[in-house]
């Protein structure tokens, strides 16, 4: 559905931080999905005003990314690790947030309750459009700033922050705080759409925001599009190809492996255009590495 679309949208806005601008491998993400969720159920079932709950779940979905990023920087650990690291101890808490791994939160008033335009579902698709335009909108602008061209610079070349003067383990863990903030803001979403939070919430995400990012380069490119507008226009394909799976008669069940041929698929043929484009075009074999490690 559409409004799920917009859902993952913003998931695959923080992703497209910390896997296409950082180049980073972030598990971190589906530990603070689930965080995002559960901490808002928790804040709305003790009377915190929906919009309010929000909001502080995404701020502190900032410290799961940031721990990740100081783990690997500060400690030397991988980054895939560290993010592994974060993402089993975010499990602890978020149990920890409520006591039980899932939280029903049906009768209490949720951020699309609160206006009533005569339908439920077109609450949920004009707050989330608002969400997410508002979103694309500070992002691109944010890229445009000195500490935007500072962040996407750390992800192509750190060499060159540190000879600018500016440290390049400072951007990549305010990037990847960045990265988990909007990740949470998913997971809230996503729980006060369901009116319930649970901790297996988070399985499968990264692969639903790769995916997003992947179809949305791959059908997107070359037109011109910021990458916010193609993560947010891959996940709306992808959710329509999972809904379109569904009708065609394949199990619900079925859709973790759906997803995975998804992104194989799009990355086989992503890969497939860069070569017959490199070889008609006689690019160098670095240029055509790093166009390949960036995806596009």
């Amino acid at each position: 559905t559409l409004e799920q679309g917009l859902i993952y949208a913003i998931l695959a806005m923080g992703l497209f931080i910390s896997f296409k601008i950082l180049n980073t491998p972030d598990l971190t993400v589906e530990g603070s999905f689930p965080f995002g969720a559960l901490l808002t159920a928790s804040l709305i079932l003790r009377g915190v005003n929906p919009i309010l709950a929000t909001i502080l779940a995404t701020i502190l979905g900032v410290i799961p990314g940031m721990f990740s990023a100081i783990l690997a920087i500060k400690l030397k650990i991988m980054e895939l690790l560290a993010g592994i690291l974060t993402m089993t101890m975010m499990y602890s808490i978020n149990l920890r947030l409520n006591g039980k791994p899932n939280v029903p939160f049906t009768k209490s008033k949720n951020i699309f309750t609160l206006i009533d335009l005569g339908n439920s579902y077109l609450n949920k698709i004009v707050i989330l459009l608002i969400i997410v335009v508002l979103l694309k909108l500070i992002l691109d602008r944010f890229f445009k700033t000195k500490m935007g061209y500072m962040l996407i610079t750390t992800g192509d070349n750190e060499t060159l922050v540190s000879a600018l003067g500016e440290s390049a383990n400072k951007y990549r863990i305010i990037g990847l705080g960045m990265a988990n903030g909007l990740v949470a803001l998913s997971g809230s979403l996503f729980a006060q759409s369901l009116k319930f939070g649970d901790t297996q919430m988070g399985l499968g995400v990264l692969v639903i925001a790769l995916a997003s990012i992947i179809i949305g380069d791959t059908l997107f490119r070359g037109r011109n599009i910021s990458g916010t507008s193609r993560a947010i226009m891959g996940a709306i394909v992808y959710k329509d190809i999972g809904t379109l799976a569904i009708e065609a008669g394949l199990s619900p069940h079925d859709l973790k492996l759906i997803n995975g041929i998804i992104v194989i698929g799009f990355i086989a043929y992503n890969n497939s255009y860069i070569h017959i484009k490199n070889q008609l075009l006689g690019e160098s074999k670095d240029v055509r590495d790093k166009k390949l490690e960036k995806g596009i």
